[in-house]
């Protein structure tokens, strides 16, 4: 699942983990990710100690047998961790989805807790790339958590997978399988358990950032077309 930064995509983790035939995995590329960016991200030194930081390395453990008891490994990917260095290759052998929101909802979440964010440090151009590549279903966050069980249904459908009703519901509080910047940025997820009803937007984008969100609407565009309905 590729989705970008602020996108529900930890909750959506959830979902699929709270399957008994799945096991997820969180932000693979990560450590990579840092390694070769320099970027200063939270928690920057216990993600570097706790992920490999050669894609090779990433990509051995992302195509490694299940394992046993598991049908189904759920990897989630934020997009612009795959850096343009690392082969696409092994992407084909494995089935792509893609999860996508609003810019002006990312972009201002975004920015409430890293500042000033970049068009790069969004996923979008990179979801494109994957999208235009290799294909695979496309959901919309906004769709998701206006109808959780509709749109997973279709979701499972399109993967060639059961939909199981356990995907609507789950425990609260931390799992093994969250990455180490769990404390820092999944507060809500740790807290929740099951999707929660979309709200719209009660403020409007700064003017500041109004460029990147212009910017990256196209490339969203592109995908909002292709992306699966209920209706």
């Amino acid at each position: 699942m590729w989705s970008g930064p602020r996108n529900i995509s930890t909750v959506l983790m959830r979902s699929f983990g709270a399957r008994s035939d799945t096991v997820v995995v969180d932000e693979p590329f990560y450590a990579c990710y840092l390694a070769v960016t320099g970027l200063d991200h939270p928690r920057r030194d216990l993600v570097l100690a706790g992920q490999p930081t050669a894609w090779r390395d990433v990509v051995a453990r992302l195509t490694a047998p299940l394992p046993a008891g598991t049908k189904i490994s759920y990897h989630k990917h934020m997009a612009q961790h795959l850096l343009p260095a690392i082969d696409r290759g092994w992407i084909g052998a494995l089935t792509n989805a893609y999860l996508i929101r609003d810019p002006d909802e990312v972009v201002a979440s975004y920015a409430r807790v890293r500042d000033e964010p970049t068009l790069d440090d969004l996923g979008y151009a990179r979801q494109v790339e994957l999208h235009r590549s290799f294909g695979g279903p496309v959901i919309d966050a906004r769709d998701l958590l206006r109808d959780p069980p509709g749109l997973l249904a279709a979701l499972c459908a399109a993967l060639g997978i059961g939909f199981d009703e356990h995907m609507l519901r789950w425990a609260s509080g931390p799992r093994a399988t969250d990455g180490v910047w769990a404390p820092h940025w999944y507060g809500s997820v740790l807290r929740s358990t099951g999707f929660a009803p979309y709200r719209l937007p009660t403020e409007p984008l700064p003017d500041r950032l109004r460029p990147i969100a212009d910017a990256a609407r196209p490339l969203y565009d592109q995908l909002f077309a292709e992306r699966l309905t209920t209706g």
